[in-house]
């Protein structure tokens, strides 16, 4: 018989303690142990003692039938995954309620026509599933929707169905008889994926999960998810905003550099394959306080429009406000133009915006948010078509960034007349470039160029 035994789990990372404690050790979360009951048959040796199961191989005795990757019919999910999906790989999908995640499973179903799927839905009943599909106006008669949490009857209908491509919405809902404890607990999830990983390495099917995210914007459940799946993508954006982006937080089979850019409609999501174009409004042209800014996101260039307005401070107490940059780095460029360049902000009320609601972290935009600063301070707009490229460290050196290359060429192709860069390193050739490049090293002979070039 099955010994039973109690254990108690943090709901949180995870962690296993043989008591309730009120304090989690390993996360320091509050009141998170669960009890949950945990089956250990008697039997488990029984494949060691008999010598069965896999047998090792050498590498020239492995087939390397079946690894050619699956197309998912979606350009921008491609690029994230490195290529398609590979067969016999878990993809984990997670990210903020009503971002999107199911509408993208569910187009990535409807479009691949030439394989047979199997959608499993915890959440939603086969109805709603059709009124979803019948907005995105698509439709597959090789896919198969069932609505069911248990892991039992769910195997049992794939291994009915024989499908190529299995997607499970979402992992949280699932739940096994061999565990007594409520579906979304740790011990539930660490089981219910486990299982489905067995069936997908035995029947090289690959299986997409999606995953609900905590408040602080991790993945739910325990760690031990994120080590047992190929991949982990991290579907992000604002509610207000249209604009989605999907980045791979791990992958086994390709970079975690790439990054795919949709956008939000009424029909579903749609690719955008150029986004620079989108994120630009050229109707800002001689307006002051706006700067376009050559940056990296991943591997992937992208022209994006920094928003900057400067106002004296009304209440006496400056106000420091930024959407989409980091608000500790905003502090830090004020100070160098402070104290390097010589520009009076200290009384003055900074807001900061990057257009299109979007998040950027990449340091080469630090350039971009400094000139469109004092442009709205002298209230000077920026001269057509310039775009700018570069890192300011505190002693207001215009430091070297890189992929530099990618990002002039990024302007070049969207008909930019100009880029500001930071003199460039060993091993870059800007003689192939038609656009004019402008080098500088220092930020006040910078901004005696610019608003010069301005006047």
């Amino acid at each position: 018989m099955a010994k039973v035994k109690t254990s108690f789990f943090c709901q949180n990372c995870g962690a296993q303690s043989p008591k309730w404690v009120g304090k989690c050790n390993s996360c320091g979360e509050w009141n998170t142990f669960v009890e949950e009951i945990v089956e250990r048959e008697s039997s488990s040796v029984a494949s060691f003692l008999t010598g069965t199961g896999n047998q090792p191989k050498l590498l020239h005795e492995v087939s390397s039938e079946n690894t050619e990757r699956i197309d998912t019919c979606n350009q921008e999910l491609n690029r994230v995954l490195g290529g398609g999906l590979v067969p016999g790989s878990m993809v984990l999908i997670g990210g903020e309620p009503g971002i999107g995640k199911s509408t993208l499973v569910l187009q990535l179903a409807l479009d691949l026509k030439n394989k047979k799927i199997l959608y499993v839905s915890g959440e939603e009943s086969i109805q709603q599933i059709k009124i979803r599909a019948q907005r995105l106006q698509k439709e597959n008669q090789n896919c198969y929707f069932l609505s069911e949490t248990s892991l039992e009857h769910i195997l049992a209908q794939s291994k009915q169905v024989v499908p190529e491509l299995l997607i499970i919405d979402s992992i949280q809902t699932v739940s096994t008889e061999s565990i007594e404890s409520s579906p979304g607990s740790v011990g539930q999830i660490r089981e219910c994926t486990s299982g489905i990983l067995k069936y997908a390495k035995e029947n090289n099917v690959p299986v997409i999960l999606i995953g609900h995210i905590t408040k602080e914007g991790s993945l739910a459940g325990p760690k031990v998810l994120e080590h047992i799946v190929d991949t982990v993508l991290q579907f992000e954006g604002e509610n207000q905003y249209m604009y989605r982006i999907l980045r791979a937080i791990k992958n086994r089979f390709g970079s975690t550099s790439e990054l795919g850019i949709f956008e939000m409609g009424n029909s579903g999501l749609r690719e955008v394959s150029n986004p620079s174009e989108l994120l630009i409004n050229r109707a800002h042209e001689g307006l002051s306080g706006t700067a376009i800014a050559a940056a990296i996101e991943g591997i992937r260039p992208l022209l994006i429009e920094i928003q900057a307005l400067v106002s004296t401070a009304a209440y006496g107490t400056p106000q420091r406000s930024s959407t989409g940059f980091d608000l500790r780095r905003l502090n830090m460029l004020l100070a160098v133009l402070e104290k390097r360049a010589g520009f009076k902000l200290a009384t003055k009320d900074v807001f900061l915006n990057i257009a299109g609601g979007i998040k950027v972290d990449d340091p080469a935009i630090d350039l971009t948010v400094i000139t469109a600063i004092l442009s709205s301070n002298f209230d000077l707009p920026i001269r057509k078509n310039v775009c700018f490229a570069g890192e300011i460290g505190l002693s207001g050196e215009i430091r070297a960034v890189n992929r530099l290359e990618q990002r002039i060429a990024e302007a070049e192709k969207l008909g930019f007349d100009s880029i500001f860069i930071p003199k460039a390193g060993k091993g870059i050739n800007l003689q192939k470039f038609k656009i004019e490049i402008l080098q500088f090293d220092r930020v006040e002979l910078f901004f005696r160029h610019v608003f010069r070039k301005n006047s």
